[in-house]
């Protein structure tokens, strides 16, 4: 009868500590968790971004060109924060003119645009479409507006329709326009086209 009292205040005494162990703390100041709030949402958004050659003053408009154009259905932009960036929760597309106005798409289900490094995380079915109809499909996709390069660490497939080849990877950089392209990993099938000459 001794040892059962003994077992009783022993779990007894357990209940009471995981009972007394609740977190009814409540956080103010800087440990309260701070919500973060969009300083501007645009819906059925288009941001174009041109490029002037020479300096433009209120005398003479310049001549300008377009280099890319954002859309998408909905931008919430917190650039007032101390590291500024964008998002694109129902996705975005990318389009990329080079020197001679061809243009590249970008797509994916959503994206977030860095403003500090001009990088872009694009994530979801991303897609790019050249204007030579070289396309390259991957789930995950960093853009890097500075430097023109697109790069991942996830599955690839890339299609070359002027060699007739397919290939797949994983981990790449590939040039903006997809003229160069550097796998990390290639594995599965490879699709080469015969030449006339074989």
């Amino acid at each position: 009868m001794h040892i059962e009292n003994k077992s009783i205040v022993v779990v007894v005494a357990m209940a009471m500590l995981f009972l007394g162990c609740q977190d009814t703390y409540k956080r103010v100041g800087n440990e309260a968790t701070k919500q973060i709030f969009p300083q501007g949402i645009a819906k059925n958004f288009e941001i174009t971004y041109t490029e002037s050659p020479e300096k433009i003053n209120s005398e003479n408009t310049g001549a300008s060109k377009v280099m890319a154009v954002m859309s998408g259905p909905l931008r919430n932009d917190y650039e007032n924060l101390d590291f500024p960036y964008q998002t694109f929760p129902e996705g975005v597309v990318i389009e990329i003119f080079n020197e001679k106005g061809q243009k590249t798409t970008i797509e994916a289900d959503t994206g977030i645009l860095y403003a500090a490094t001009g990088l872009v995380s694009l994530e979801g079915n991303v897609r790019i479409d050249g204007h030579d109809g070289k396309k390259l499909k991957t789930p995950q996709l960093y853009y890097d507006r500075g430097n023109e390069w697109a790069f991942t660490e996830k599955k690839f497939t890339f299609t070359n329709p002027e060699d007739g080849t397919v290939m797949d990877g994983e981990g790449m950089d590939i040039k903006k326009d997809l003229s160069f392209l550097n796998a990390h990993k290639t594995y599965g099938l490879m699709l080469i086209k015969e030449s006339q000459d074989d």
